[in-house]
């Protein structure tokens, strides 16, 4: 396979990301989109040339098939997924789709079922597991003491899109944006073995600080326990205007300090020395290459997080917020 046929389901938003690899990509052809959006189908379909477009994915894969296009890429709003990741299994064509890729599990469980049994390959847009500064923390991590703290932070102000601003429609700001950090925490630690979680809202005014439909948690604090005396807190917060706190994770081990800042850089800190290492990869490059080079070559191992394994980051961030409801904790 000289050439990947891709075709795109939702050309908006985080759809743009992935088209920025496709164009350094030779080994690439989008030749077909969807969206309902006429201006964002189009303007996608003219960055690419392609005049296969759609308006939908009910249209597209009722007009492609595995002999025109050989994957797909789907980033939709959370509650858009129908029939859009099942229409590319029955179809045999690999995909990758972005987070949250559901607010329903058992759609979710559905899906990965149907993956396993047509051994298909897909891939889930947890970028931040192809960094190079989490590889390095991976790396480090086992050459201390087991256990430690972790603080995790994704603080900020309300994104854009309309289904933000309601926790209906994206989960609310652990499953939609610190979901991120949630895997991040899977990708260093493993599977945590209990989740206790908080959520307080009040600060953001709906109607005026934020839509009149908003009813998101403005913050909320969760704590996850791993093994080997591992306690991980990751806070959220919405509400911050105008300035923007320190994100990302700061690992305290017996004798280093490592202290990622989001997607940007990396100190690390010992008894003798500090050292700052600046990002130096496109995590989404890397991310859409390692799914495109999977196809390629059928080497799957390129890839850090098929559906299957994102599916446990998903359950592990829903549990958080059963347990903001229930206000017990929830075990593994």
């Amino acid at each position: 396979m000289d050439k990947v046929r891709v075709a795109l389901i939702g050309c908006g938003g985080r759809s743009g990301a992935h088209q920025n690899s496709f164009e350094k990509m030779d080994y690439v052809e989008v030749v077909a989109v969807a969206d309902p959006v006429e201006e964002r189908r189009l303007a996608a379909a003219k960055r690419f040339g392609c005049t296969r477009i759609y308006k939908d994915h009910t249209e597209l894969y009722d007009n492609e098939s595995a002999e025109t296009i050989d994957a797909v890429v789907i980033a939709i709003e959370p509650t858009a997924h129908t029939d859009t990741e099942t229409r590319a299994i029955e179809m045999g064509i690999p995909f990758l789709v972005e987070k949250p890729f559901t607010m329903d599990l058992a759609q979710a469980e559905k899906i990965a079922k149907m993956v396993e049994e047509k051994n298909l390959i897909t891939s889930v847009g947890f970028q931040d597991r192809y960094l190079d500064l989490m590889e390095i923390i991976k790396e480090e991590l086992p050459k201390h003491k087991a256990g430690g703290l972790v603080y995790g932070a994704w603080v900020g102000g309300i994104p854009g899109p309309w289904w933000w601003q309601k926790k209906i429609y994206c989960g609310g700001q652990l499953v939609e944006q610190n979901i991120h950090l949630v895997d991040g925490l899977r990708f260093l630690y493993g599977e945590p073995l209990s989740v206790y979680a908080t959520c307080s809202s009040g600060m953001v005014k709906a109607g005026v600080d934020a839509s009149p439909e908003y009813d998101n948690d403005d913050h909320s604090t969760v704590v996850y326990r791993f093994p080997n005396n591992v306690t991980a807190t990751l806070v959220s917060g919405c509400y911050s205007q105008g300035v923007r706190p320190r994100c990302g994770l700061y690992i305290t081990l017996n004798d280093m300090v490592l202290d990622y800042r989001l997607r940007n850089n990396l100190i690390i800190t010992t008894p003798d020395s500090e050292k700052d290492i600046p990002r130096g990869v496109d995590q989404t490059f890397l991310l859409d290459e390692a799914f495109i080079k999977a196809i390629m070559t059928g080497d799957r191992s390129l890839i850090r997080s098929d559906y299957a394994d994102a599916l446990k980051t998903h359950k592990i961030a829903f549990a958080a917020n059963d347990s903001m409801e229930s206000g017990q904790v929830i075990y593994f």
